[in-house]
């Protein structure tokens, strides 16, 4: 008896590889799947504006760094004695502007880097729903906890989501020859915005995202939220909140990843990766004792090993753990 519908996950015609860098951008669970990409030793940068959950401020972020845009103090603003951006999330907020500055743009120049050499920018789009200060009628990235009074919320159409995806797409292309375009829509159930609303607004962006990927060869689609809602459908995958997937629920979806995203020798190196990685977690019961220091002595000159064939991987922190 079969208690859940699984469905195969077709692998990409273009693989992600581990001497290549990637770039991720979008919501809460675009941070989830980096992490994962991270652990793993890829060379990854997550988020450089914090999470973004819609579209257009998405390619705001994007914008900015093909601008090569460097923040003042002109784009801040001071709420509850601290300073924020309304492009950025909360974890930009700083006690000084200058404090807050220095934070956004160090991560804004290793986001004009990496866009000029990533080889696949991996965006998870969240909710078509977006927030609009009243006073300006610009669009926020974030709300900061300023009262929602100031703000009116709309639905963002499938025209406008395509316009500005389409806009920035070819901008990229021609500044980064080489970069290919992963699109997820985040499985997180944004249900304060109501149940049926979270429909619809996910609705909006699975139509966008395909009309765009059906357009261009180096946009693919990677099916994150049908695995979750589809697939496993069933609140033991949530977390308490019920909103968002649990543990379980993400190694699963990385599981998917693996197999339909990252090419095959670098499945290879992934599973090494990931074993050395268990063996870093272990706690033995005597660091002295002779079984654990051969334990050791094996996975440092197994990582040893693995940084001579590839170099290109930064296991330093773990060498020097074996040691």
């Amino acid at each position: 008896m079969q208690f859940h519908l699984n469905f195969p996950v077709a692998p990409l015609s273009t693989d992600i590889q581990y001497q290549q860098e990637l770039l991720l951008m979008g919501s809460c669970f675009a941070e989830e799947i980096g992490e994962k990409l991270q652990e793993h030793r890829f060379n990854t940068l997550i988020n450089p504006h914090g999470i973004l959950y819609n579209p257009l401020s998405i390619t705001n972020a994007l914008t900015s760094y093909l601008d090569g845009k460097v923040y003042t103090q002109d784009d801040l603003f001071q709420h509850n004695d601290t300073w924020h951006s309304w492009d950025h999330h909360s974890r930009f907020t700083g006690i000084t502007p200058e404090a807050t500055l220095d934070n956004i743009n160090q991560m804004q120049a290793a986001a004009v880097q990496s866009i000029e050499n990533a080889d696949w920018l991996i965006l998870t789009l969240g909710s078509a729903h977006a927030y609009v200060l009243k006073e300006n009628n610009r669009m926020v990235g974030n709300c900061h906890k300023v009262p929602a009074g100031n703000f009116y919320k709309r639905l963002l159409t499938v025209d406008e989501v395509v316009t500005a995806l389409d806009n920035v797409m070819h901008r990229l292309f021609f500044r980064n020859k080489k970069i290919n375009i992963l699109f997820t829509v985040s499985p997180v159930r944004y249900i304060r915005d109501g149940v049926v609303e979270n429909n619809l607004s996910k609705a909006v962006l699975l139509q966008a995202v395909h009309h765009l990927v059906n357009k261009f060869n180096r946009l693919f689609y990677f099916p994150a939220y049908e695995l979750v809602i589809d697939d496993l459908r069933d609140y033991r995958f949530y977390k308490e909140d019920l909103v968002h997937p649990n543990e379980l629920a993400i190694n699963y979806v990385w599981e998917q990843v693996v197999k339909a995203c990252i090419s095959e020798d670098s499945q290879a190196l992934l599973h090494q990766i990931a074993d050395i990685n268990r063996a870093a977690a272990h706690r033995p019961f005597n660091r002295e004792s002779i079984q654990h220091q051969q334990f050791m002595r094996t996975y440092a000159n197994r990582v040893n090993a693995l940084m001579e064939a590839h170099p290109e991987l930064k296991l330093g922190d773990l060498l020097e753990h074996f040691r």
